[in-house]
């Protein structure tokens, strides 16, 4: 009899320890009510609840905002980096499709669709302007404008274009030469000179 009543009690104490009935809850003095079918999962309104809803709206907030720096960055940069036909501002030509834009500065074509002479000035064939202005806006590599050029120039055909050290001096020439066209980088386009929208 002594024995059953001291299996009952360790069953007893056991029980208190690890939960009991169906839902396997521990519920000894003093400690958190656990249970394994929801262990470290808080209800819904308690603040273990609401530390994590914070955290992710806060990540989703940064995440729009450095995406949206990122964004208006990445489009003023692409603007600064443009390159922009230009010419004389007594040019009466406005508009170039990109074939004729090709032709005049492969100087297969030499003069404005109006009939006007064009006088055509590049930089130099390794400036960053003139790779980027052959490649993105003329479609075409630098290395095959040159070759242009120069069987123009060796079979008696034709003439390189004049070639000018920078920016400044490319603005220059094209603002005081009459039928000029050149190209510019944003930050050098004014009224001196005028824009040509290609097709």
């Amino acid at each position: 009899m002594f024995r059953m009543r001291e299996s009952q009690d360790r069953r007893d104490a056991a029980d208190s320890r690890h939960g009991s009935g169906s839902s396997g809850c521990l519920t000894g003095k003093g400690a958190p009510i656990i249970c394994p079918a929801n262990r470290n999962l808080p209800s819904a309104g308690s603040a273990g609840a609401r530390v994590p809803a914070r955290r992710g709206a806060l990540r989703l907030f940064i995440a729009l905002w450095v995406g949206a720096a990122f964004g208006i960055t990445g489009l003023s940069k692409a603007d600064d980096e443009a390159v922009f036909v230009v010419a004389h501002p007594g040019v009466s030509t406005q508009t170039l499709t990109r074939d004729t834009t090709r032709a005049l500065f492969g100087m297969r074509q030499r003069s404005w669709p109006d009939g006007e002479i064009a006088r055509v000035f590049v930089l130099g064939d390794n400036d960053p302007v003139h790779v980027r202005f052959a490649k993105e806006d003329l479609g075409v590599f630098p290395h095959q404008l040159r070759l242009a050029w120069d069987r123009a120039v060796f079979s008696g055909t034709g003439q390189a274009p004049r070639r000018v050290g920078s920016l400044s001096e490319m603005h220059e020439r094209v603002g005081t030469t009459p039928g000029a066209i050149g190209y510019l980088t944003k930050e050098y386009l004014d009224e001196r000179i005028q824009v040509i929208e290609m097709e």
